[in-house]
């Protein structure tokens, strides 16, 4: 018997990070099966006066934002890295610790309370990524820090904790355990054949254009092949820039255009404001060069069938390894036929 990708259950191989993910076709033939309800719009007013990073309110620690009126930034009151930890290693026989030192920022994308990413317009988002870059060169720069890591949890579900549209940044002493993994595939490939992994990997999907969802002259946005999470995407730049730093100004402005498709496809699947964690992954910011990194931004959803219906990592993913029903294929057909015009602001 012939093994049949949209039929059998198999595994497919993550380049980044050399692990697995159980893919099972046969559990279900298509993504629109179970139910969908329509549930009242989330409608928030641009300015709340009990919201901690609205312009000019009072933070739980006792700050006073300024009366921004773009992207703002600020460390963290409740950082989980502290800058003055020593990186003291402590060893007892098998238990061993080390400090690790850090500086925690919170990212406001906007004054405006009621706008998310995929609402905000694209020269709004170009001014989201120009502090991105400069928090990633400022703090990268620092003699002990050796990783900046930018995120954003969106949603009470993804355990966002002020509904104000906002990312974060840890930059700390250590490179961290998902980054090193993906420093390892990807040095490999660069050591094997002088070129990106990521880039040879763009190349490809661009020849079959089974999962892009989104391409312009400078990124390219796509459902991986070795996806995990429903409708998991991946934004990367064409050519191989190893940080964000590295991005002209047409590149940012592709960068935007691509994070705002993205995320409106997103709120379009359930039209809801969907929830996801995201992040940026780049070279580490220790000193050395890192020619084999190519920069990517991962989109990581849990709606799976509604609005309310979530894919929980249980059971078996927890003591095994990862598990989807829907294909990566699937998922990128669903979604590159949805508008990229967000739902809210139709006719």
């Amino acid at each position: 018997m012939k093994l049949d990708l949209n039929e059998h259950p198999h595994r497919r191989y993550n380049i980044l990070t050399g692990e697995w993910v159980l893919v099972s076709p046969h559990r279900t033939k298509r993504p629109w099966q179970g139910k969908q309800e329509k549930t009242t719009p989330n409608v928030r007013p641009k300015y709340d006066e009990k919201c901690y990073l609205c312009p000019g309110n009072v933070r739980a620690s006792g700050s006073a934002n300024p009366k921004y009126t773009s992207v703002y930034s600020f460390t963290n009151d409740f950082s989980a890295l502290l800058h003055d930890t020593p990186t003291t290693v402590i060893e007892d026989g098998l238990l061993k610790a080390q400090g690790e030192c850090g500086i925690c920022k919170v990212i406001c994308f906007s004054p405006d309370h009621s706008l998310t990413l995929p609402l905000m317009e694209i020269s709004a988002i170009e001014e989201v990524i120009g502090i991105w870059q400069k928090e990633y060169l400022e703090l990268g720069s620092k003699k002990e820090i050796n990783h900046v890591q930018i995120f954003e949890n969106k949603g009470a579900l993804m355990g966002c904790s002020n509904p104000h549209p906002h990312g974060q940044i840890w930059a700390q002493h250590s490179i961290p355990q998902e980054v090193q993994k993906k420093t390892v595939q990807q040095m490999n490939y660069w050591n094997a054949h002088g070129r990106s992994l990521l880039g040879d990997y763009l190349n490809q999907e661009m020849g079959k254009k089974e999962r892009i969802i989104f391409e312009d002259e400078h990124f390219l946005a796509l459902v991986p092949y070795w996806a995990v999470w429903p409708y998991e995407v991946m934004i990367a730049p064409k050519k191989a820039f190893q940080h964000i730093g590295q991005l002209t100004k047409e590149g940012k402005k592709g960068f935007a255009r691509a994070i705002k498709t993205v995320t409106t496809k997103f709120d379009n699947l359930f039209e809801t404001s969907f929830p996801y964690s995201m992040g940026i992954h780049q070279a580490p910011t220790q000193g050395k060069d890192y020619p084999e990194w190519h920069f990517h931004m991962s989109f990581y959803p849990p709606l799976l069938r509604s609005e309310t219906v979530k894919k929980f990592m249980v059971g078996y993913e927890m003591f095994a390894n990862p598990q989807r029903d829907i294909t990566a294929e699937m998922a990128a057909v669903t979604l590159k036929g949805l508008s990229s015009q967000h739902y809210t602001q139709k006719a």
